[in-house]
């Protein structure tokens, strides 16, 4: 099965860990749920939301194309209808170079842009709400 950014997938919960959750997807496929990504607000054991065996629907938020790790979030399907994403088709690369020395300067050329997307996004969710 081929995976993208932002698809729902379901699975099965494999073992847990203090930092989060490891989650088969099939086909020798697993993936891991940070426990940043079990649920919005602060969480303090991993174990109130998930269990060893579970069924879950959880959505793909990244896929190191090298090492094939796949990071997966419940959180998003607490605050998102993928139904209104297209598809949700996108593909991540990652990539490594020790060569390059940029530091944060991508992050900071870009802060500005993400802010204002941010707050758009809130003033549509007030505004629907």
């Amino acid at each position: 099965m081929t995976f993208h950014i932002g698809q729902r997938v379901s699975g099965r919960v494999t073992g847990i860990q203090p930092y989060g959750a490891f989650v088969s997807l099939g086909g020798h496929r697993q993936g891991l749920i940070h426990i940043s990504e079990c649920h919005c607000g602060y969480v303090q054991d991993i174990h109130d939301y998930l269990k060893v065996n579970e069924e879950v629907d959880v959505v793909i938020l990244g896929i190191d194309e090298f090492t094939g790790k796949i990071s997966l979030s419940l959180r998003c399907l607490e605050r998102l209808d993928l139904t209104s994403q297209p598809n949700g088709h996108q593909r991540h690369h990652y990539w490594t170079n020790y060569h390059v020395n940029i530091g944060f300067k991508p992050i900071a050329d870009r802060l500005e842009g993400w802010k204002a997307e941010a707050t758009q996004q809130l003033n549509q969710q007030q505004a629907s709400s």
